[in-house]
């Protein structure tokens, strides 16, 4: 199994700790119960190492596709205004990442990026309706060959405290590779033109880079 280059150091970490908590078990406690740590350091350590596994997968990709960039499940699909960059009515589509979920992100659509920025904030539940707007999050536009933009946003929940992206201003990018990372779940929102054929429902369970959320609207002539 391949694990994120950003859980290194956490993994490394809790080797050392649950090393240090075990051999404190058997010297200063009860050789007998060293069994029961270990069988429980065990667990604790999977579960850590699981929060930082890259899959290896074939991604679904095509220049009209809007393809997942997380996987999780739908909690949102509804017209809305972006207010931040597009300025325009926009579907949305709401990812929840559970802390069981793969953490990478990936990019929707290719293009050039066009806008990117990170925002300070709060740590409220990813499905409160104000997380959105109020919590610690990085918004990411990329401009399609078409003309047209896909919005995507990385937003911290209550227990995922550190958003990493690696997405940046004017780089060319190509669909389905990694832009981020959101340590221990949370939510992506992508906001979509109007028109796309939406190809998802709500409550579907999704995987990223797998997954068609959309396809874009024909050009018009």
């Amino acid at each position: 199994m391949k694990f994120h280059r950003e859980g290194t150091k956490i993994i490394t970490s809790t080797i050392l700790i649950l090393a240090i908590i075990n051999a404190l078990v058997y010297f200063l406690i009860e050789p007998a119960a060293l069994s029961i740590s270990l069988v429980l350091s065990a667990i604790l350590l999977i579960l850590v190492m699981q929060f930082f596994r890259v899959p290896k997968r074939i991604p679904t990709t095509g220049d009209d596709l809007i393809v997942c960039p997380a996987d999780g499940k739908v909690v949102v699909i509804e017209e809305t205004e972006e207010t931040e960059y597009l300025k325009t009515k926009c579907i949305q589509i709401s990812i929840f990442m559970s802390p069981l979920n793969v953490h990478v992100n990936w990019f929707p659509i290719g293009g050039i990026v066009s806008y990117f920025k990170y925002h300070p904030g709060k740590y409220l539940v990813a499905w409160h309706p104000k997380s959105s707007t109020e919590n610690e999050r990085t918004t990411v536009a990329v401009k399609h060959s078409s003309g047209r933009e896909i919005l995507f946003r990385q937003i911290a929940g209550a227990v995922a405290r550190r958003i990493i992206c690696y997405a940046k201003r004017d780089a060319q990018v190509t669909q389905a590779t990694e832009f981020g990372f959101i340590k221990f779940g949370s939510r992506v929102d992508v906001f979509i033109p109007i028109g796309s054929e939406i190809r998802v429902v709500k409550d579907q369970v999704v995987k990223g880079t797998q997954t068609v959320l959309a396809v874009l609207p024909k050009a018009e002539i």
